[in-house]
């Protein structure tokens, strides 16, 4: 079993790949990492010394001042190159390195010097190198103003703020779960290679980003119409789109009903893609769920009964509790990598439906199994 660390482990990648990881526990084992091992040379060795695999993400990205973003990375990465030495580490290294390498600012300076730092290192020890260059990342939880402007348009229109384009370049982009795949990939070939070109998975201008994320502002959060997806990168920037809200205050949605002397009518969903639709009931005292999923979309709408439905982010420990009564129905959504269930809190039996964009295949379900 190979046991793998990465620097960075908190940050916007590394909580995707440690979190991944964390699907696969027959192959791999995770080594816990804080940031202040960088300032502890004993607990660096420590780390270094427990671990086959190395992914060093940690680097700065923004700071007013270049030259301390340039010092920084160096000098991480010139502290991971003096552990590794000093404990006669073997371990398989992958660096994240950017494009920006070759163009004329102290970041992508600091990328491919650190690059050359670590090529330095596994040329004369016995350890492996991957050196992965990487196009602009986007996905959920990266942090505004920082990771990427896809998360800071996120963030501005899911909180009622008013995105600004500064320049309206092309961005070759790929999903950050894509580059966790490709990080697995290097990962389990075993090999070594110095200079990795990962390729962009999309490409999009930063206006056209920008009337997607509008659209889904303004069709999903204002109006809780599941939009139009036509392909991976749009379900993709949904998603990322969906983990910005405020859920906590936004669910649950109440519906629309429509009552007269018949009874009455509730529209539980309005759909620009398709999917599968079911219901259930569930007895008094019964809960259903504790599975999150990393790619699909998914609404429980209560319309009988009483219910609580928790969701809780992978890697956190805050619980969002929020109560559903089919005298007023209304719905909650599953943001991804929020594992969530329902519990039947009332005396009657509970009716919900449930919608999700996907027909169920048990050969991909893209459902994994943990308690709320």
């Amino acid at each position: 079993m190979l046991k793998i660390g990465i620097t960075g482990q908190a940050g916007f990648v590394g909580s995707h790949l440690y979190n991944t990881l964390g699907l696969f526990q027959e192959q791999f084992e995770r080594i816990d990492f804080k940031k202040e091992y960088f300032e502890d040379e004993n607990k660096l060795d420590d780390f270094v010394s427990q671990c086959n695999v190395i992914v060093h993400l940690a680097a700065m990205n923004r700071h007013n001042d270049p030259q301390v973003i340039y010092d920084t990375n160096l000098s991480l990465v010139q502290k991971l190159v003096n552990s590794l030495n000093k404990t006669n580490s073997k371990a398989h290294v992958l660096f994240s390195s950017s494009t920006q390498e070759e163009r004329d600012n102290l970041y992508g300076k600091s990328k491919k010097e650190g690059r050359e730092l670590m090529i330095h290192w596994a040329n004369n020890s016995d350890g492996k190198f991957t050196g992965m260059i990487i196009p602009n990342v986007f996905g959920p939880f990266g942090h505004p103003n920082y990771n990427s402007v896809i998360a800071t348009f996120c963030h501005k229109l899911s909180h009622n703020e008013v995105p600004t384009i500064d320049v309206d370049g092309d961005l070759k982009l790929i999903y950050v779960g894509e580059l966790v795949d490709v990080i697995l990939t290097e990962i389990r070939s075993g090999k070594g290679n110095p200079e990795v070109l990962v390729k962009h998975t999309s490409e999009s201008k930063v206006s056209q980003i920008l009337k997607f994320l509008e659209m889904y502002k303004a069709e999903y959060q204002d109006k809780g119409i599941i939009p139009c997806i036509n392909n991976k990168f749009e379900l993709n920037l949904f998603n990322t789109f969906r983990c910005y809200m405020d859920i906590k205050n936004h669910f649950p949605v109440k519906f629309v009903e429509h009552t007269d002397s018949r009874g009455s009518f509730v529209e539980i969903i309005r759909l620009g893609v398709g999917g599968q639709v079911s219901f259930s009931t569930t007895v008094p005292a019964i809960t259903r769920g504790n599975h999150y999923h990393t790619r699909k979309i998914e609404r429980f709408a209560v319309i009988k009964g009483k219910a609580l439905i928790q969701l809780r982010r992978i890697g956190t420990d805050e619980i969002l509790d929020f109560y559903l009564d089919g005298n007023e129905p209304s719905f909650v959504d599953m943001p991804i990598w929020y594992t969530h269930n329902i519990k039947n809190i009332g005396e009657e039996v509970l009716y919900t439906n449930f919608w999700i964009n996907e027909f169920y295949d048990p050969s991909d379900p893209d459902t994994y199994f943990e308690n709320v």
